[in-house]
């Protein structure tokens, strides 16, 4: 077998002019890697753009939701002002109504957006929903019993907006 002198198929081609098959299969192999690497350069480039455009999206409804906000709280600030430039003379107690009228106002867009806000006194003082800035001995009420909200807590929608300032009993 070390006698037989093994051909090589293409070598034993004739000459006609055209490459031989391995020439032209390696030719071949580099035109697909060539178009495949194009391919994949596109794609990359494409999924670049789409990353960008949705994260500009979302910038923009992000700022949308914003404007639509500040909105709703420009109409209230221009009843504060109208309300600031009147002279209340006698009647306190209209005055007064037009503030309660504003005040229910905002409420109203706060309620639109999904704000809400939570009681807490008579509740267990809970840190992921108060705040305690005061502890008072008390006698009358259980430990750890929220006894006084100083400023209320808000959610929106399921998610805690601002906690609650809470006065809270000791024993």
């Amino acid at each position: 077998m070390a006698d037989e002198q093994v051909t090589n198929p293409v070598e034993a081609l004739p000459e006609t002019g055209e490459p031989q098959p391995a020439a032209r299969d390696a030719a071949e192999l580099q035109r697909e890697r060539d178009d495949y690497y194009d391919r994949w350069l596109r794609k990359t480039a494409e999924f670049d753009n789409y990353r960008k455009r949705v994260e500009r999206e979302r910038r923009e409804q992000a700022d949308q939701a914003i404007v639509d906000v500040l909105l709703d709280l420009l109409s209230v600030v221009d009843d504060f002002d109208r309300a600031l430039t009147v002279d209340a003379g006698g009647s306190a107690s209209g005055y007064r109504k037009g503030v309660e009228l504003i005040n229910a106002k905002l409420h109203d867009v706060l309620r639109r957006h999904g704000v809400r806000p939570f009681d807490s006194v008579g509740a267990d003082f809970d840190p992921n929903l108060h705040q305690a800035v005061i502890h008072e001995v008390s006698a009358d009420h259980r430990e750890g019993e929220v006894i006084e909200e100083l400023q209320k807590g808000y959610m929106i929608r399921e998610r805690l907006l601002r906690p609650a300032m809470v006065k809270v009993a000791k024993a």
